[in-house]
């Protein structure tokens, strides 16, 4: 059995779930920046992947491996900022408001222990594909 399918799967989700984390670390990061009236708030941003598609005969070690791809996005959400009444601020409109971009912190933090579960558990798919390669290689060395 090849285990380079198993592996490339495997990193391919944890990139994935890395990638996840660095857009709600961005999110979480501008959730209280702010931009003079007129301009535009920091939008939240998303992670979005197609599912991988793998041959069954390629996981299997029966055809050659091939490199596993999936296109993965980052898109922005155009939701409308969220609207602070600050009439001190620098920042402020003409009415006293000031746009912050519509982030929630409970959505990026679910995100980020979501990511960080998935993210072990391929860690965890990668060390027993090793240990079932390594439990192989001394079965055959027995003989």
């Amino acid at each position: 059995m090849d285990y380079r399918a198993v592996f490339q799967i495997a990193a391919a989700g944890m990139d994935l779930e890395k990638r996840r984390v660095e857009v709600a670390a961005l999110n979480l990061a501008n959730m209280h920046s702010s931009v003079p009236a007129g301009q535009a708030a920091h939008a939240a941003q998303r992670v979005v992947a197609q599912p991988l598609q793998v041959n069954f005969n390629r996981a299997m070690g029966l055809a050659e491996p091939a490199l596993l791809s999936r296109e993965v996005q980052v898109v922005t959400n155009e939701a409308a900022p969220r609207l602070v009444h600050e009439p001190g601020h620098p920042h402020a409109n003409a009415q006293g408001f000031v746009a912050y971009a519509a982030i929630d912190q409970a959505t990026e933090m679910v995100t980020v222990s979501t990511a960080l579960r998935a993210y072990e558990a391929n860690v965890a798919v990668a060390s027993t594909a090793k240990l079932m390669a390594s439990k192989a290689l001394e079965i055959g060395g027995q003989g």
